[in-house]
Parts: structure tokens; sequence; C-alpha cells
């Protein structure tokens, strides 16, 4: 017996018309809900990519920022009162370095929503920092007696003091950075806390050569 095969042009049995057309509908509408389910999540996706308040990277930039306000601020002595070529000229470099590295904090701070200050302890970000933070002051810090020391010194008192406490200031801020490159997978603070490391790491080399001259003058 040969079974009656329909051709392809051949017009569709009755009830079958509508029936594709709301099969055809119900597609266009699941579509649609897709489009506007995907775009939706990718508006919402990278807002939950970003760092939280918390955060290792929020806690990094914050304190770091605030590490860096007072290198700049001990810089600016020193450029402004010092006579030696050589501690002017690393002066200015470390001021211009740190407070270009400020707002790259700052301004990724803002893009992820996130107030630039906390209340939050100092170094809350960094596991096992108890003791890292004395009198509210950051590893290497300077103290508010010594701020003053060398904002009154002059001449050779002036160059030691301040190369000994930038040289005590960056190994708090390497040690910072190293800690916040290890416990961070955001690129963006990997990339700026190595950048951080080198540029100071080199910088110790150079006050080290210059602490001796001082030292010696």
């Amino acid at each position: 017996m040969v079974q009656d095969v329909a051709s392809p042009d051949a017009a569709p049995a009755s009830g079958e018309a509508p029936a594709l057309r709301r099969f055809g509908y119900a597609a266009v509408a699941v579509l649609l809900v897709g489009i506007l389910l995907g775009t939706a999540i990718g508006l919402v996706v990278p807002r939950f990519r970003t760092p939280a308040d918390d955060s290792v990277e929020a806690g990094f930039f914050r304190d770091m920022s605030s590490h860096h306000a007072q290198a700049v601020e001990m810089a600016m002595v020193a450029h402004a009162a010092s006579g030696t070529p050589g501690i002017v000229t690393l002066a200015a470099d470390i001021a211009t370095t740190q407070q270009a590295q400020i707002g790259y904090m700052q301004a990724w701070l803002r893009d992820w929503d996130l107030s630039p200050t906390s209340d939050q302890r100092p170094m809350a970000w960094m596991p096992d920092s108890a003791g890292s933070v004395v009198n509210g002051l950051m590893p290497g810090m300077a103290t508010p007696e010594q701020l003053a020391s060398l904002r009154r010194a002059t001449g050779k008192q002036l160059d030691v003091q301040f190369l000994t406490l930038m040289r005590a200031h960056h190994l708090g801020g390497i040690h910072m950075a190293q800690e916040a490159e290890k416990l961070s997978d955001d690129k963006d603070v990997d990339w700026l806390a190595d950048s951080m490391v080198t540029a100071q790491q080199g910088e110790i080399q150079l006050i080290d050569d210059l602490l001796k001259q001082a030292q010696s003058g």
C-alpha cells in the first residue's frame, strides 16, 4: 500500500495555518524577551564586577591615597627648602609621580561609585595587619613631630631628615603595594601597585646614595 505524502507546496490542512502563525508569534516574542534580557544583564553585570566598598581594591586605594599625600607633602618641603640639586630633583619626581597616582586611585574609586574615604580602620583590607598601624599611621608614615621638625630644618639637617623619612615611607608603601598586588585579581590595580613598587625601589637606591653624600658632607 502506497502512503499518500503531501507535497511541500500543498495547501495546509484546515486549522494548520493559525497554529503556525501562533508558533511564529511565540518565537518572535521569546526572541525579543531574550534580547531585552541580554541587554539588561549586559548593563548590570559590569556593576557586579566592580570592587565592593569593603574590597581589597577600595581599601588599598583609599589608604594609599592618604599615604601618598604625606609623601607629596614631604617632597614639597624638600623641593622648596633644599639646596642640593639631586634632592630637589628627587623631591620633584616623587611629588609629581605620587600626585598623579593619587589621581588614578581617586578616579577609579569614583568610577566604581565608591566614596574616597571610609569609616573602616586603616589597613583593614590587609589580613594580619594588626600592628601595622601605629597611632593611626600606616607603615612608614612620619609622625606629626617628625613632619614639624622637617619643616623647621635647613641645610644638611633638612636633607638628612627628608631622605631618612622618605626612605622609611617608601619601604612602608612598597609593603602595602606588594600586599595589594598579591591579594587583588584586578589587573588595573595590580598594574598600578606594581608601578609603585618598581618606582619606589628605584628611588630608594637613589635615596641611599644621596643620604651617604648628605651625611658625609
